[in-house]
């Protein structure tokens, strides 16, 4: 029922590409410490950047939990589920990096992301994955749910603020600078756009 692949491509590729959503899950390295599983959606935000590497955009949020864990230890799983057509899940387990707006590889990056206006959704980063396990299993137990479209609502949100009132915004939430578990999140004060 399951294969691993050593690289992202042809029909693995073309499904990944093709999914209107995907999960990201971390934790940290502490027994006690708290998962996080987060959706992902938004047409254009995640690419295939080479046969091992992918990566998606990291847009504003009430929380940083992904960021933290990656900053603490960079183990991550993205998965994408078939809601439609044949029964497929997808995992990529791997190594992950949360490249910041101040980082001299973040231009280059996010010109992966032609379709996407990063100052409508406050841009945080660009996470970066380098894959070590990439699998598939059957999704037989997967609903079949028909894809309708984006919603508007965090572009209509996020499009109001520039760079001072968003670093306003993650400075009042109790976990952007700081996970739920008291590691360092997303580094604060935001650096400026060049977007």
């Amino acid at each position: 029922m399951g294969k691993t692949y050593e690289r992202i491509d042809g029909r693995l590729r073309t499904f990944i590409e093709e999914q209107p959503l995907f999960f990201t899950a971390t934790a940290p390295l502490a027994a006690d410490g708290t998962v996080n599983l987060s959706p992902k959606g938004l047409k254009g935000s995640f690419v295939v950047l080479d046969e091992r590497t992918v990566a998606y955009l990291d847009f504003a949020g009430s929380n940083a939990e992904t960021i933290a864990h990656l900053r603490e230890n960079g183990r991550i799983t993205l998965m994408w589920c078939a809601f439609q057509g044949p029964p497929n899940i997808v995992r990529v387990h791997g190594r992950g990096e949360a490249v910041f707006r101040d980082d001299p590889r973040f231009p280059e990056l996010l010109g992966h992301f032609p379709g996407i206006d990063p100052a409508q959704h406050g841009l945080r980063a660009v996470v970066v994955v380098h894959a070590e396990h990439i699998r598939d299993t059957c999704g037989y137990a997967v609903p079949l749910m028909t894809y309708g479209e984006d919603r508007d609502l965090h572009g209509k949100r996020f499009s109001r603020e520039d760079d001072a009132s968003l670093d306003a915004y993650f400075t009042k939430k109790e976990y952007v600078a700081t996970s739920l578990d008291g590691l360092p999140g997303l580094p604060l004060p935001l650096p400026p756009s060049s977007f």
